[in-house]
């Protein structure tokens, strides 16, 4: 039994479904998402609303660009929407409207990382449908779930580790030559580069690589023990020291201890771990079993 839908206020739930209202008179539109926080169900009154609106491949390409900006201007003329942006600082309504097309990308030598397995879990793995899924949504989670095609995980896993490896090589060079604060950016790269790596390594599909990092190393992946060692990798009491040089080679070791496959192409299993990652309690009702929801 799949829990239902809930939003930290009323006001949430009056938004949400003022969108789908809005959305689900156009024939294009083939599933309206909750995402992030309110579809994982963490959202608190000051979260913003996340929604991702899907259209049928079959819609015209020049669809989505117009649907977006009726969206707009429908949203500016709603009170509702406007009570709810003014109950926080950093409150809004954000509605993305896509068309399911998701590629990975080729990296160059300074590519990465990129947001290919965020997008897929986001928008199909962990999304809520607000009412009905539909029958393009079903295929995306048919397509994709509970994770892609394991030559393409291969190849991806392979490349994000030699960015990764790349990236902390640069550390020490940049430091030789005064550029402390291009070291750091670096290091903070490869540390995105190193999170994205671990993810692929175990099949499972992350939510950001820049929040809510202790949720989903400690608990989905099971590995708290890990989780310890990552703040430490961007804590730098002087800038100038030799401290980064330093982190970047205690991050090239959890990258080689946690990312590199063993036999059969699967990185070493930690007990306890969700068998798709995620909360083991399934969250929203997108009819997807084993996944947690989105960001936020």
């Amino acid at each position: 039994m799949i829990p239902a839908l809930r939003f930290p206020t009323a006001l949430h739930r009056e938004v949400a479904d003022l969108a789908g209202d809005f959305f689900s008179s156009h024939a294009c539109v083939d599933t309206i998402l909750v995402v992030n926080s309110c579809a994982r169900g963490r959202a608190v009154a000051g979260s913003d609303l996340d929604m991702a609106i899907l259209i049928t491949p079959a819609a015209p390409s020049q669809e989505l660009q117009s649907l977006t900006m009726k969206w707009q201007q429908f949203m500016a003329t709603q009170p509702a929407v406007h009570r709810f942006r003014s109950t926080g600082r950093f409150t809004q309504v954000h509605v993305d409207i896509f068309d399911g097309r998701m590629t990975p990308t080729v990296w160059d030598d300074g590519g990465g990382p990129d947001t290919f397995e965020i997008e897929i879990g986001n928008r199909v793995a962990y999304a809520a449908p607000l009412c009905v899924a539909g029958t393009y949504f079903r295929q995306l989670q048919s397509q994709w779930l509970p994770y892609y095609e394991e030559q393409l995980r291969l190849s991806r896993l392979a490349m994000v580790r030699e960015a990764c490896a790349r990236d902390l090589d640069a550390v020490p060079f940049f430091l030789g030559r005064g550029l402390y604060f291009q070291a750091f950016d670096r290091l903070y790269k490869a540390f995105h580069e190193f999170l994205q790596a671990l993810f692929v390594a175990r099949r499972i599909y992350p939510l950001a690589y820049n929040k809510w990092i202790r949720e989903q190393v400690a608990e989905w992946l099971s590995l708290s023990d890990l989780y310890e060692e990552l703040p430490p990798i961007l804590s730098v009491r002087r800038i100038e020291g030799a401290e980064l040089a330093a982190n970047a080679e205690a991050l090239r070791v959890l990258l080689e201890r946690w990312t590199c496959l063993g036999a059969g192409g699967r990185a070493a299993a930690q007990p306890g771990a969700p068998p798709n990652g995620g909360p083991t309690t399934p969250l929203g009702n997108s009819g997807v079993t084993e996944e947690p929801s989105s960001v936020s």
